[in-house]
């Protein structure tokens, strides 16, 4: 044993914290961001072995050049119509967005997230998947409802919890899900899908299914023990799986370094895994496609899961809970180096000739009216606070396959005593 006086002369140690670059009011400069060139990311077959594919997770799959043309291995080589169906659909989640939120300001519901500047990484996705795979969303994917033609007065319903939320008033606003639709329950709890979609996809595997699974959460999510025992048990059991980390720089209000983002890339814990890693420029629509479509070959062919880091930003609040003004520059926005997928997309699509800025301002103007038509239906079955909701046995059922004595008794006894309390409740539903 060393004797202890030996250590007198050894440094104190310290603590490291992480702590941002950038605070409210200082001048933002990102030049230090390592973007490559688009075009120059090899494309390795679907059934290489993670082994060679280690350097890819520091790279960034990238696919629109700085001219908006489609360049390089990457390109996924869509038709016109797919192209348009992408932007027009992503530009309608924006305008949803913008809206929900305006109304939540109005007081017409409690909680809003937008998902503004990351729509690429749920509309390409989803569309780059097959209609039957399961999602295992977080709550800044939207964009795949609309993908999967959800409507949005539905939407609208369960945001506002009134008589027609087909999730009977029983989640918070924009935890939507379908089964239907392929749409897991968003939970409020961080990366509890992530277990949820690896075990879908393990018995998916085990009944000799074709479906695959896939999955999306936040960098910050990946300090979750939900987030590695998932990346454990898709590792071991090869399951057919795309796991999305969402790197958008900043959760509610602590940077991505608090995460680990400081010391690698969110995609470097995929080779850690053993597991195939891409790292993606997450406001290239076209490459998050392309990345998704590879995956999803890989998952299908049996050769095993892939961790997808989608690098984009944040553009605006994390919810409306939240003011980004108190912890990061409002510069932020305007200088990120890696655009807005909207813009990027449009540009491409006027590139080619089959887009203009007129149509794009005759779709915005579309997609508003849409969302207005939508949410003055909704409105019709009740907004916060008006009374309209569901029934208030609802709050009883569907726990049981068949309802216990006990809770057929609480049911009516409750019911009695609001007979007399509120004996009008019936008739204001």
């Amino acid at each position: 044993m060393a004797d202890d006086n030996s250590k007198t002369n050894l440094p104190p140690l310290s603590l490291h914290v992480p702590e941002p670059k950038y605070r409210p009011g200082d001048t933002v400069d990102y030049s230090d961001v390592d973007i490559p060139s688009a075009g120059d990311q090899p494309r390795p077959d679907v059934s290489s072995d993670p082994a060679i594919m280690r350097e890819m997770v520091y790279d960034m799959v990238r696919v629109l050049d700085e001219d908006y043309k489609a360049v390089g291995p990457w390109d996924p080589k869509l038709s016109d119509d797919t192209l348009l169906k992408m932007l027009k659909t992503m530009a309608q989640v924006r305008a949803f967005d913008d809206r929900l939120h305006r109304m939540q300001r109005q007081g017409k519901t409690s909680f809003y997230m937008k998902s503004t500047g990351e729509e690429a990484t749920s509309v390409a996705a989803a569309m780059a998947l097959h209609s039957d795979d399961m999602c295992f969303p977080s709550y800044r994917q939207q964009g795949i409802l609309f993908v999967r033609g959800y409507p949005m007065v539905d939407m609208i319903n369960q945001i506002f919890s009134n008589r027609e939320d087909k999730l009977k008033g029983r989640q918070l606003p924009i935890m939507y899900c379908s089964r239907r639709l392929g749409f897991f329950s968003i939970s409020g709890n961080l990366a509890t899908q992530y277990p949820q979609a690896v075990g879908w996809a393990m018995a998916s595997a085990a009944k000799g299914d074709t479906r695959i699974a896939a999955t999306w959460c936040g960098e910050g999510s990946t300090a979750e023990g939900d987030f590695h025992s998932a990346m454990t048990f898709a590792t071991v059991y090869n399951a057919p799986i795309i796991m999305n980390v969402v790197n958008n720089q900043w959760a509610i209000s602590s940077f991505s370094g608090f995460a680990g983002g400081e010391r690698t890339t969110f995609a470097a814990r995929a080779a850690g895994y053993g597991i195939a890693g891409l790292r993606v420029d997450g406001n290239d629509p076209l490459a998050v496609y392309a990345a998704t479509q590879w995956a999803a070959e890989r998952a299908r062919t049996n050769n095993g899961p892939t961790l997808i880091e989608h690098f984009t930003y944040r553009a605006e609040a994390h919810s409306t809970s939240d003011d980004p003004s108190a912890y990061r520059s409002a510069q932020e926005r305007e200088e990120w180096p890696l655009g807005d997928p909207i813009t990027r997309l449009k540009r491409h699509l006027i590139h080619r000739g089959v887009w203009s800025k007129g149509q794009h301002e005759a779709l915005d103007k579309e997609c508003i009216e849409a969302v207005k038509v939508a949410t003055k239906e909704a409105e019709k079955n009740g907004i916060l606070g008006h009374g309209l909701h569901q029934p208030f046995e609802t709050m009883f059922q569907d726990v049981f396959e068949e309802m216990p004595w006990h809770l057929k008794e609480q049911s009516e006894q409750a019911n009695k005593e609001r007979e007399i309390k509120w004996p009008d409740a019936e008739a204001s539903r």
